[in-house]
């Protein structure tokens, strides 16, 4: 797959829930969403060169919890290691919306 400002792609509310499903079922003691706010989305993708976001799995071995760590992906497919990388998160559990539609 090519990776350039138009790679993923918009699903269906149905399918959002099957896979948040079969995941949670899989995996019923894995967290279930991580937040990050806009500003600091928007701080990533407003990099000259930045084509979107690459999502990394990793682990707070301070908090010994699961987290993702964010970066902006330049042009040529590259993590921009010399710009805003994100952790940090907002972890659910405990902090998961009140009323979900996806959970």
């Amino acid at each position: 797959m090519e990776i350039n400002k138009n790679s993923g792609g918009e699903i269906k509310l149905k399918e959002a829930q099957d896979l948040i499903a079969a995941f949670q079922s899989i995996f019923p003691e894995e967290k279930k969403a991580f937040f990050i706010g806009s500003n600091h989305v928007e701080a990533i993708l407003a990099q000259d060169r930045c084509i979107g976001v690459r999502i990394y799995n990793a682990y707070d071995e301070d908090k010994l919890t699961k987290t993702v760590v964010l970066v902006g992906v330049d042009t040529l497919g590259n993590d921009m290691k010399e710009g805003v990388i994100v952790d940090r998160t907002v972890i659910c559990p405990p902090h998961c919306p009140t009323i979900s539609i996806l959970d």
